[in-house]
């Protein structure tokens, strides 16, 4: 597994504001985590997404380990309502596209961005 590197101040910033900004649009909570998982990534982004407690229910949860080549997406019980696991998969594959072109900062941007306009969107 290969070290993930820092991010620099300008591309938090940007995952920042895609975050906010989704959160505004779609009136989920979004969550983002970069790195390595101690334990299966799955397990480990659906403790992660458990430990935002009370917003659990309404929140996104996007879990990225580049040296590991994971991502998931974990959503909140009502959420699901309204980004299906389906939604979820299609953002997530051109996130991976975004990410085996090495732009890890701009999948999650775009990915963020994405989620939160199929949450907005009627069925």
């Amino acid at each position: 597994m290969r070290a993930v590197r820092a991010l620099s101040t300008l591309q938090a910033d940007d995952i920042r504001v895609a975050v906010q900004q989704a959160e505004r649009r779609s009136g989920l909570r979004f969550a983002v985590y970069l790195g390595p998982a101690p334990a299966g990534g799955r397990h480990y982004a659906e403790r992660l997404h458990a430990a935002l407690g009370d917003d659990a229910p309404r929140a996104v949860l996007v879990f990225v380990d580049p040296g590991a080549h994971a991502l998931e997406i974990v959503t909140g019980e009502r959420v699901r309502r309204r980004l299906t696991d389906a939604r979820c998969r299609m953002v997530a594959m051109s996130m991976a596209t975004a990410f085996s072109g090495g732009d890890l900062v701009g999948g999650v941007v775009y990915g963020i961005a994405a989620l939160a306009q199929q949450a907005a969107s009627p069925g």
